[in-house]
């Protein structure tokens, strides 16, 4: 969607660009499961309402992994942790 609306710009296809980042060893994809799901729902407040972001933070926090984010309201959010 990101790319469709001109905010996020790929050199390639958005199905190419895939099939590249899962040939890269250091990045994993993580199914969205149960877990996932609530975690997201039940985030500590304050933190906007928007579902993809709270996946992506409830993710980061079950796996207590950082992020790796220019998104402000994400880099804001005092309960995860972000390397950018």
């Amino acid at each position: 969607m990101l790319c469709e609306r001109g905010r996020l710009g790929l050199k390639q296809n958005l199905d190419d660009w895939l099939r590249e980042l899962e040939g890269n060893p250091f990045v994993k994809f993580i199914p969205i499961d149960n877990r996932i799901a609530v975690e997201a729902n039940r985030l500590p407040d304050p933190f906007h309402r928007d579902p993809a972001d709270r996946l992506i933070v409830a993710t980061a926090r079950l796996l207590d992994i950082p992020l790796l984010t220019a998104d402000t309201k994400i880099l804001d959010y005092p309960f995860v942790r972000n390397v950018w």
